[in-house]
């Protein structure tokens, strides 16, 4: 049964267009390149927080995804190394989402 991750990240003041900017150009064309089903990115009113969702097949594809992405070198050594000047990791938060029946996102 497919899934979809809610995820939303605490930006720090006056950091989200950089962060729109770094998601848009390098981390979402990345995990796209891997095989990661990116559904929707938004940006909160108040630019404090940044929520993003992705679309999973099954836990294994999942399982398999991460490893492709967060396990690569690029993700390591580039791409991840920027990321904690823009936001606070420590204030993530990850919901597994399912559609209920009569939802449009089957």
């Amino acid at each position: 049964m497919s899934f979809y991750e809610l995820r939303q990240y605490p930006i720090y003041p006056g950091k989200m267009d950089e962060w729109v900017k770094y998601m848009e150009e390098v981390i979402i064309p990345f995990q796209v390149s891997k095989g990661m089903v990116i559904t929707g990115s938004f940006r909160s009113e108040d630019d404090l927080t940044y929520v993003w969702t992705r679309r999973f097949e099954s836990d294994k594809q999942l399982t398999e995804l991460y490893e492709k992405v967060y396990k690569s070198d690029t993700w390591i050594h580039q791409i991840s190394p920027r990321i904690p000047s823009m936001i606070d990791r420590s204030g993530i938060k990850i919901v597994r989402l399912i559609a209920t029946p009569k939802s449009t996102v089957h």
